[in-house]
Protein backbone atom coordinates (compact mmCIF):
# COMPACT_ATOMS: atom_id res chain seq x y z
CA UNK A 1 0.00 0.00 0.00
CA UNK A 2 2.84 2.37 0.90
CA UNK A 3 4.62 1.51 -2.34
CA UNK A 4 1.41 2.22 -4.26
CA UNK A 5 1.00 5.60 -2.58
CA UNK A 6 4.64 6.48 -3.21
CA UNK A 7 4.29 5.46 -6.84
CA UNK A 8 1.14 7.54 -7.26
CA UNK A 9 2.77 10.64 -5.80
CA UNK A 10 5.95 10.36 -7.87
CA UNK A 11 4.00 9.60 -11.04
CA UNK A 12 1.79 12.64 -10.48
CA UNK A 13 4.82 14.87 -9.95
CA UNK A 14 6.61 13.33 -12.91
CA UNK A 15 3.62 13.85 -15.21
CA UNK A 16 2.61 17.33 -14.09
CA UNK A 17 5.81 18.78 -12.63
CA UNK A 18 5.52 22.26 -11.14
CA UNK A 19 1.72 22.18 -11.02
CA UNK A 20 1.63 18.86 -9.17
CA UNK A 21 4.15 20.12 -6.61
CA UNK A 22 2.11 23.29 -6.08
CA UNK A 23 -1.15 21.36 -5.65
CA UNK A 24 0.21 18.60 -3.40
CA UNK A 25 1.96 21.07 -1.11
CA UNK A 26 -1.21 23.18 -0.88
CA UNK A 27 -3.11 20.07 0.20
CA UNK A 28 -0.36 19.11 2.64
CA UNK A 29 -0.91 22.38 4.49
CA UNK A 30 -4.22 20.93 5.73
CA UNK A 31 -4.03 17.15 5.13
CA UNK A 32 -0.86 15.00 5.11
CA UNK A 33 0.14 14.58 1.45
CA UNK A 34 3.68 13.15 1.66
CA UNK A 35 5.33 16.55 1.37
CA UNK A 36 8.78 15.11 2.07
CA UNK A 37 8.52 12.70 -0.85
CA UNK A 38 6.98 15.37 -3.09
CA UNK A 39 9.82 17.81 -2.60
CA UNK A 40 12.64 15.24 -2.75
CA UNK A 41 11.27 13.85 -6.00
CA UNK A 42 10.78 17.40 -7.32
CA UNK A 43 14.41 18.18 -6.58
CA UNK A 44 15.59 15.01 -8.29
CA UNK A 45 13.43 15.80 -11.31
CA UNK A 46 14.93 19.31 -11.47
CA UNK A 47 18.44 17.83 -11.51
CA UNK A 48 17.64 15.90 -14.69
CA UNK A 49 17.68 12.52 -12.98
CA UNK A 50 14.76 11.13 -14.99
CA UNK A 51 15.11 10.88 -18.78
CA UNK A 52 12.18 12.43 -20.59
CA UNK A 53 10.99 14.40 -17.56
CA UNK A 54 11.63 18.14 -17.44
CA UNK A 55 10.57 21.16 -15.43
CA UNK A 56 8.09 23.14 -17.50
CA UNK A 57 6.47 26.38 -16.37
CA UNK A 58 3.74 28.02 -18.46
CA UNK A 59 4.89 26.06 -21.49
CA UNK A 60 8.55 27.04 -21.07
CA UNK A 61 11.09 24.26 -20.60
CA UNK A 62 13.59 25.26 -17.88
CA UNK A 63 16.80 23.60 -19.01
CA UNK A 64 19.15 25.02 -16.36
CA UNK A 65 19.12 22.55 -13.42
CA UNK A 66 19.73 25.34 -10.87
CA UNK A 67 16.76 27.38 -12.08
CA UNK A 68 14.68 24.23 -12.34
CA UNK A 69 15.48 23.53 -8.70
CA UNK A 70 14.51 27.04 -7.61
CA UNK A 71 11.28 26.80 -9.61
CA UNK A 72 10.27 23.52 -8.00
CA UNK A 73 11.17 24.67 -4.48
CA UNK A 74 9.28 27.94 -4.89
CA UNK A 75 6.27 26.12 -6.34
CA UNK A 76 6.17 23.96 -3.21
CA UNK A 77 6.62 26.97 -0.93
CA UNK A 78 3.94 29.09 -2.57
CA UNK A 79 1.52 26.18 -2.72
CA UNK A 80 2.04 25.39 0.94
CA UNK A 81 1.66 28.99 2.06
CA UNK A 82 -1.58 29.43 0.11
CA UNK A 83 -2.93 26.14 1.45
CA UNK A 84 -2.00 27.30 4.97
CA UNK A 85 -3.98 30.50 4.49
CA UNK A 86 -7.01 28.53 3.33
CA UNK A 87 -6.70 26.27 6.38
CA UNK A 88 -6.39 29.26 8.71
CA UNK A 89 -9.43 30.90 7.13
CA UNK A 90 -11.47 27.69 7.47
CA UNK A 91 -10.52 27.39 11.14
CA UNK A 92 -11.23 31.05 11.81
CA UNK A 93 -14.60 30.92 10.11
CA UNK A 94 -15.72 27.51 11.38
CA UNK A 95 -14.28 27.74 14.90
CA UNK A 96 -14.59 24.81 17.27
CA UNK A 97 -17.85 23.60 15.69
CA UNK A 98 -15.87 22.85 12.53
CA UNK A 99 -13.58 20.48 14.43
CA UNK A 100 -16.45 19.00 16.44
CA UNK A 101 -18.64 18.30 13.41
CA UNK A 102 -15.97 17.34 10.88
CA UNK A 103 -13.10 16.23 13.13
CA UNK A 104 -12.92 12.76 11.61
CA UNK A 105 -12.71 14.15 8.07
CA UNK A 106 -10.12 16.74 9.09
CA UNK A 107 -8.10 14.25 11.19
CA UNK A 108 -8.66 16.69 14.03
CA UNK A 109 -10.52 14.85 16.78
CA UNK A 110 -11.13 16.22 20.30
CA UNK A 111 -7.88 14.84 21.75
CA UNK A 112 -5.74 16.18 18.92
CA UNK A 113 -7.47 19.55 19.09
CA UNK A 114 -6.88 19.68 22.84
CA UNK A 115 -3.18 18.92 22.35
CA UNK A 116 -3.01 21.60 19.68
CA UNK A 117 -4.61 24.10 22.04
CA UNK A 118 -2.07 23.36 24.78
CA UNK A 119 0.70 23.67 22.18
CA UNK A 120 -0.52 27.10 21.07
CA UNK A 121 -1.04 28.28 24.65
CA UNK A 122 2.49 27.26 25.60
CA UNK A 123 4.43 28.52 22.59
CA UNK A 124 2.19 31.17 21.11
CA UNK A 125 3.44 32.29 17.70
CA UNK A 126 6.48 29.98 17.88
CA UNK A 127 4.14 27.01 17.66
CA UNK A 128 3.57 27.81 13.98
CA UNK A 129 7.26 27.86 13.09
CA UNK A 130 7.96 24.69 15.05
CA UNK A 131 4.96 22.97 13.48
CA UNK A 132 5.99 23.91 9.96
CA UNK A 133 9.32 22.11 10.21
CA UNK A 134 8.02 18.98 11.94
CA UNK A 135 6.88 16.03 9.79
CA UNK A 136 3.16 15.16 10.02
CA UNK A 137 2.57 17.82 12.69
CA UNK A 138 2.97 20.49 10.01
CA UNK A 139 -0.29 19.38 8.40
CA UNK A 140 -2.24 19.99 11.62
CA UNK A 141 -1.26 23.59 12.33
CA UNK A 142 -3.33 25.62 9.87
CA UNK A 143 -6.90 24.93 11.01
CA UNK A 144 -6.13 25.04 14.78
CA UNK A 145 -4.33 28.36 14.27
CA UNK A 146 -7.55 29.78 12.84
CA UNK A 147 -9.73 28.16 15.50
CA UNK A 148 -7.60 29.63 18.29
CA UNK A 149 -7.73 33.07 16.66
CA UNK A 150 -4.04 33.48 15.96
CA UNK A 151 -3.60 36.83 14.16
CA UNK A 152 -3.10 36.45 10.42
CA UNK A 153 0.02 38.65 10.30
CA UNK A 154 2.23 36.67 12.69
CA UNK A 155 0.78 33.40 11.40
CA UNK A 156 1.76 34.22 7.82
CA UNK A 157 5.11 35.70 8.82
CA UNK A 158 6.11 32.45 10.54
CA UNK A 159 4.53 30.13 7.99
CA UNK A 160 6.53 31.58 5.09
CA UNK A 161 10.07 30.95 6.44
CA UNK A 162 9.10 27.55 7.83
CA UNK A 163 7.67 26.51 4.46
CA UNK A 164 10.63 27.97 2.58
CA UNK A 165 13.16 26.07 4.68
CA UNK A 166 11.19 22.81 4.39
CA UNK A 167 10.70 22.96 0.62
CA UNK A 168 14.21 24.11 -0.28
CA UNK A 169 15.82 21.63 2.13
CA UNK A 170 13.99 18.56 0.84
CA UNK A 171 14.19 19.66 -2.79
CA UNK A 172 17.91 20.16 -2.19
CA UNK A 173 18.23 16.60 -0.93
CA UNK A 174 16.58 15.30 -4.10
CA UNK A 175 18.62 17.59 -6.33
CA UNK A 176 21.86 16.46 -4.68
CA UNK A 177 20.85 12.80 -4.98
CA UNK A 178 20.22 13.31 -8.69
CA UNK A 179 20.58 10.10 -10.63
CA UNK A 180 21.11 8.19 -7.39
CA UNK A 181 17.51 8.90 -6.39
CA UNK A 182 16.39 5.36 -7.18
CA UNK A 183 18.73 4.06 -4.47
CA UNK A 184 18.31 7.02 -2.17
CA UNK A 185 14.55 6.91 -1.70
CA UNK A 186 14.78 3.51 0.03
CA UNK A 187 16.71 5.19 2.83
CA UNK A 188 14.43 8.22 2.94
CA UNK A 189 13.33 7.51 6.51
CA UNK A 190 16.70 8.77 7.70
CA UNK A 191 15.97 12.17 6.23
CA UNK A 192 12.73 12.39 8.21
CA UNK A 193 14.60 11.39 11.36
CA UNK A 194 17.07 14.21 10.76
CA UNK A 195 14.24 16.71 10.37
CA UNK A 196 12.54 15.50 13.54
CA UNK A 197 15.85 15.73 15.40
CA UNK A 198 16.27 19.29 14.17
CA UNK A 199 12.79 20.20 15.35
CA UNK A 200 13.47 18.65 18.76
CA UNK A 201 16.71 20.62 19.08
CA UNK A 202 14.90 23.84 18.17
CA UNK A 203 12.17 23.08 20.71
CA UNK A 204 14.83 22.38 23.35
CA UNK A 205 16.52 25.68 22.59
CA UNK A 206 13.24 27.57 22.95
CA UNK A 207 12.48 25.80 26.25
CA UNK A 208 15.90 26.71 27.68
CA UNK A 209 15.57 30.27 26.45
CA UNK A 210 12.14 30.61 28.01
CA UNK A 211 13.27 29.19 31.34
CA UNK A 212 16.37 31.36 31.46
CA UNK A 213 14.25 34.46 30.81
CA UNK A 214 11.97 33.50 33.71
CA UNK A 215 14.88 32.85 36.07
CA UNK A 216 16.82 35.99 35.18
CA UNK A 217 16.38 38.82 37.73
CA UNK A 218 14.18 41.65 36.64
CA UNK A 219 15.30 45.21 36.98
Amino acid sequence: MLASLTGSVTTFVGDHGVYAVFLLMAVDAVFPAASELVMVYAGALASGAFPGQHVVLFGHHISDPAWAFVTMALAGTIGYVLGSLVGWWAGRRGGRPLAEQHGRLLHLGPERLERAERWFERWGSWSVLLGRITPVVRSFVSIPAGIFRMPLGPYTALTIPGSLVWCFAFAGVGWAAGKSYAHFHHAFDYVEIAVVAGAVLLAGYLILRRRSSRLSPRA
